[in-house]
C-alpha cells in the first residue's frame, strides 16, 4: 500500500492532493471505463488547472455566486445547533446535536474514528460534518455528508442540503438527479460503515431528504427522494472500476502530471492513460474539452450508443469508407458495414 501511495504521489508531484468527494464519484461510476480519470482522481490531481495548462480550460463547477449563496444558506440552517433544520425536517425536539468537525486540527482518520464511535454508540442526534468512507477502485476515500440524521424507529437518513431552487414544488430534473447519485453515495457509504460496526445496513434509509430553498426565496423546504435505482447503479458501476494499482503498475516509470512541467511534456503524460470519450462528460469532468479534442475524428466523440452500435470501427474515416464499400471489413465488421451501408442508401434514396 504504501508503495502505491508513493507512485500516486510521484504521478501527482508536488502539489497537494485533492480529495474524492461524492461529486467526483457520481462522475467516475457514470464513466467506469475511462482509466484517465481514475488515475488522476487516485492521485489526487487538480483537472481544472491540468486542463488549463494542456490548453484546454473549460467553464466547469459552480459559480461563485452559487457556492456564496450555497454557504449561506447551509450556514442559515445550521445555525443554533441546526434549529431551523429541525423545524424542516419535524424532527424530535429531544433529538440530541453532534458537531463531528468541531475539531479543526486533526486528521480525517480521528474524525472518521469519532462518527463510528458515535454511531456505534446508537446516541440518536442530528450528526453534523460526519465523516465515512468507501472503498474505491481499491482506494479508501473520505467523504463527508451535509448530515446524517434519526428519523422515525431509530433509522438513520442522510440529508443534502442545496441551493437550487425549488419553485412551484419542481426543480431543474438534472440538478435533483445529480442530488440523488450524490446522495446515494453517502447512503453506501453509511451501511459500509454501519456493515463494519456489526449493525444492521438496512438501518440506513433508502430515503434521503433534500434541502432546498424554496420559489426565489430563502425559506427552506424539505423533500425526500428514493435512491434505490442509484443505489444498485453505483454497485455496478463500482464494480466495474478497474484497481487503480493495476493501471499505474501498467505506466512507464517516472510518468508524473506535476503542473510545473511545459504544455507539452503533461500532453505527452496524459497519451500514456486510455480515456473514454463520451459527450455526456462535458457536463462532469474538468478535462472533458481537451479529451473531446483529442477524439475528433472518432466514432466515440459521437456518443456512447454510436460507438457500441460501430462496435470495431474506431474513427469516422473508415465508417464513411465502410458504409461508401471503398473498404473491405473485417470479420468483426461485416454486420456493421452491412447497416452503414443500407443506412446510406435509404439517406440517398430519401435526399433524391
Amino acid at each position: 500500500m504504501r508503495v502505491q501511495q508513493d507512485r500516486l504521489d510521484e504521478l501527482r508531484g508536488p502539489e497537494r492532493a485533492k480529495r474524492h468527494n461524492a461529486r467526483t464519484i457520481a462522475a467516475l461510476t457514470g464513466n467506469p471505463g475511462c482509466n484517465r480519470r481514475a488515475v488522476l482522481d487516485a492521485a489526487g490531481i487538480d483537472k481544472t488547472r491540468l486542463a488549463d495548462r494542456v490548453g484546454f480550460p473549460g467553464s466547469f463547477g459552480q459559480s461563485r455566486f452559487a457556492l456564496s449563496r450555497g454557504n449561506a444558506f447551509e450556514a442559515m440552517l445550521k445555525a443554533d445547533d441546526c434549529a431551523l433544520l429541525r423545524t424542516v425536517l419535524a424532527a424530535d425536539a429531544g433529538l440530541g446535536y453532534q458537531d463531528m468537525g468541531a475539531d479543526n486540527d486533526d486528521t480525517l482518520g480521528d474524525r472518521h474514528s469519532r462518527t463510528a464511535g458515535l454511531l456505534a454508540s446508537a446516541q440518536a442526534a442530528l450528526i453534523d460534518h460526519p465523516l465515512l468512507t468507501l472503498e474505491i477502485a481499491g482506494q479508501t476515500v473520505y467523504l463527508e455528508p451535509d448530515l446524517i440524521a434519526w428519523a422515525q424507529q431509530g433509522r438513520l437518513q442522510v440529508v443534502e442540503i442545496k441551493s437550487f431552487a425549488i419553485i412551484d414544488d419542481q426543480a431543474e430534473s438534472a440538478k435533483v438527479s445529480a442530488a440523488a447519485v450524490q446522495a446515494a453515495v453517502y447512503v453506501l457509504a453509511l451501511r459500509d460503515l454501519l456493515t463494519r460496526l456489526g449493525q444492521d445496513p438496512s438501518l440506513v434509509s433508502h430515503e434521503v431528504v433534500l434541502v432546498c430553498p424554496r420559489d426565489f426565496t430563502l425559506q427552506p423546504v424539505a423533500v425526500v427522494l428514493d435512491v434505490r435505482k442509484q443505489l444498485s447503479t453505483l454497485r455496478r458501476q463500482l464494480s466495474r472500476l478497474a484497481a487503480v494499482e493495476t493501471l499505474i503498475d501498467a505506466l512507464p516509470d517516472g510518468l508524473t502530471f506535476d503542473l510545473a512541467l511545459e504544455p507539452a511534456d503533461l500532453t505527452e503524460a496524459l497519451s500514456h492513460i486510455t480515456p473514454r470519450y463520451a459527450p455526456e462528460c462535458l457536463s462532469a469532468c474538468e478535462l472533458s474539452v481537451y479529451c473531446r479534442n483529442e477524439a475528433a475524428g472518432s466514432t466515440a466523440a459521437l456518443g456512447r450508443s454510436v460507438r457500441e452500435s460501430l462496435g470495431g470501427i474506431p474513427t469516422v474515416a473508415e465508417v464513411l469508407a465502410l458504409a461508401e464499400g471503398r473498404q473491405t471489413p473485417t470479420e468483426e465488421q461485416n454486420e456493421a458495414a452491412a447497416l452503414l451501408q443500407a443506412a446510406l442508401r435509404l439517406r440517398s434514396e430519401a435526399l433524391s
